[in-house]
């Protein structure tokens, strides 16, 4: 066979599959869709899934399942997704703890965070409150920053586990703030807040769940929220850069990707999904109930987040020596 008719056939395949995969595209979709979660029920991460299913069901006409795969720090169902075919159907709800935080907490990740994944869309955001056990004589951010100083080493804050999202961001906050404490690490923010609670520990930075109610009855001092915008849970907590510390702001969020090479017409149909879905005034509804930010972002401005955040939360853990030991 000559190179001429080598290339003629290759090409003939080449256009075959190509039109295939367009079919293919175009009937999408034609049965349920999985949302695989890399943790257990409840939670940012599994509240964001479930916020997004019922909607999503409605639109695209076919039953829009969630399937909780925990395990190995996210690990389990990042590499079920990865390595799932690329056609729409299996379907990642990425937490920035893990998405952003794994690349540098593990030296051998089982999966990448770009090149094994395709945006989707941007769906949540959780903000986080900075807390302190009322027996602190400090009464805003500045006052405890000062304090904190004068008092090098005395003071212990809490986090939900090593390499958790409280965890390293707390330990930025030291970094921009110049303060020294000691970690503490629990197993989950259950048992971190108790010993908060109990004054055993006096610093918990964790999302809004864990701390508003303690912060609403006066058993903690919120100081500060991590985000742009003040909490409507907390009216009178003041943001970072209200209370003197622009520089300082941590945000978790929570992301749906496909795994990588998924034809472009069915990701522009999920997208174009969720966006009409986040959009409906109950879910916005069920999602303040819960305390989480509703923020669509397109693929794009998505996988700029990503980027952006990679090399910055790579630094931090990296200067603070965090592991996950």
């Amino acid at each position: 066979m000559s190179h001429f008719q080598c290339a003629c056939k290759a090409l003939v395949l080449f256009v075959a599959i190509a039109m295939f995969n367009l079919a293919d595209a175009q009937s999408f979709p034609d049965r349920p869709i999985t949302l695989v979660v890399p943790n257990p029920p409840g939670g940012l991460v599994d509240t964001s899934a479930r916020l997004l299913s019922e909607p999503l069901t409605r639109l695209i006409g076919q039953p829009v399942i969630v399937d909780n795969r925990p395990g190995a720090s996210g690990n389990t169902a990042y590499q079920y997704v990865a390595k799932a075919k690329p056609d729409g159907y299996t379907l990642l709800i990425s937490y920035s703890g893990y998405h952003v935080g794994n690349p540098a907490l593990m030296d051998k990740l089982p999966w990448d965070p770009i090149k094994d994944f395709d945006p989707v869309a941007l769906l949540t955001v959780s903000t986080n409150v900075i807390a302190v056990h009322p027996s602190l004589p400090v009464n805003n951010l500045k006052e405890f920053i000062a304090y904190a100083k004068a008092n090098p080493g005395k003071l212990n804050y809490a986090s939900q586990g090593n390499g958790s999202v409280s965890h390293i961001g707390t330990e930025i906050f030291k970094q921009t703030t110049g303060v020294e404490m000691v970690h503490v690490p629990y197993k989950g923010s259950g048992p971190a807040i108790q010993d908060v609670l109990a004054g055993q520990v006096q610093v918990f930075i964790s999302t809004p769940p864990s701390v508003m109610q303690h912060v609403q009855s006066g058993k903690l001092k919120g100081l500060a929220v991590t985000g742009k915008f003040r909490h409507a849970g907390m009216p009178n907590v003041p943001t970072t850069a209200e209370a003197g510390l622009p520089s300082f702001e941590l945000e978790s969020w929570v992301a749906l990707y496909a795994p990588h090479g998924t034809p472009a017409p069915v990701i522009a149909k999920l997208t174009d999904a969720v966006k009409q879905s986040l959009a409906l005034p109950e879910i916005k509804e069920r999602a303040d109930t819960a305390g989480v930010e509703l923020r669509y972002l397109n693929p794009k401005a998505t996988d700029a987040l990503l980027k952006k955040e990679l090399p910055y939360w790579y630094k931090a853990i990296k200067s603070a020596n965090i592991t996950l030991d």
